[in-house]
């Protein structure tokens, strides 16, 4: 990592005092330094056991770990945190869809910890958005190690793009607001998130179900989203804007 050189370093050297007695501040114990901050980490295990080790575990090294056992709860649950180790083997979803959705809306590291273990499995799930996978059995200071490779390569990522823009369609993400041919459009918290959702890949057909834990988590109805992207059609303008692929689900249109 480059160091920026201290402001004495930077400042041009003066000449040479003369030879005298100089003062010098009396010796004393070094200031400690700071431990670095541990980290918030969801854990998602549908093994409620191992899980709670993994949890006592890394409580032991310093970090505020959270333990869940189902994909949709990690769809609900990623925002309060700066670290996901995901199994994949999960009652509810495939890790992998998990994965992705996170992916898809946050840039939080994700790493994969699971008993699959072949090359086409690590390939998939890295495809999927993930910033490492470590197989069951690991040894702890193994994954410590990768925790924090993997932290240290984010956090010199550059920001993601807070700011889309897809032909007449404009999203600011910080501030929520939605325009179309540069006229403001009001949305619902969940329109946004729909939108957000489908905007973020243009050019993926985003699954019905993978849209609804997403966005509505546990708490949604068959009709949810055919009520929500009817709404989001007439705000913006058009059926045109959100297509449907029958069977599948749905995917940003052009208007």
């Amino acid at each position: 990592m480059r160091q920026t050189p201290s402001r004495a370093l930077l400042e041009p050297r003066g000449p040479l005092l003369a030879a005298g007695p100089v003062a010098v501040p009396a010796a004393g114990p070094a200031p400690a330094a700071p431990a670095p901050a541990g980290q918030r980490v969801l854990v998602v295990d549908a093994d409620a056991d191992r899980a709670g080790s993994l949890t006592a575990q890394l409580r032991r090294h310093g970090h505020d770990p959270v333990g869940v056992g189902h994909g949709s709860a990690a769809l609900t649950a990623y925002e309060d945190v700066e670290m996901v180790l995901l199994d994949l083997d999960l009652p509810d979803l495939d890790g992998l869809e998990v994965c992705r959705a996170l992916r898809a809306v946050s840039r939080v590291p994700i790493i994969i910890v699971t008993s699959r273990r072949s090359e086409l499995d690590c390939v998939l799930g890295l495809h999927a958005g993930a910033d490492d996978y470590v197989t069951k059995p690991y040894g702890l200071r193994e994954l410590m190690a990768r925790m924090e490779a993997v932290l240290r390569r984010t956090r010199w990522e550059p920001a993601a793009a807070r700011d889309i823009r897809h032909g007449r369609l404009h999203i600011d993400v910080d501030s929520r607001e939605v325009s179309v041919d540069e006229e403001p459009v009001a949305l619902t918290r969940k329109e946004f998130d729909l939108l957000y959702l489908l905007a973020s890949q243009p050019d993926t057909v985003i699954p019905r179900k993978q849209l609804l834990q997403q966005v509505w988590g546990d708490s949604w109805s068959r009709r949810t989203i055919d009520t929500h992207v009817s709404s989001l059609r007439g705000k913006l303008g058009g059926s045109g804007w959100v297509v449907t692929v029958r069977g599948v689900g749905f995917r940003l249109g052009t208007g």
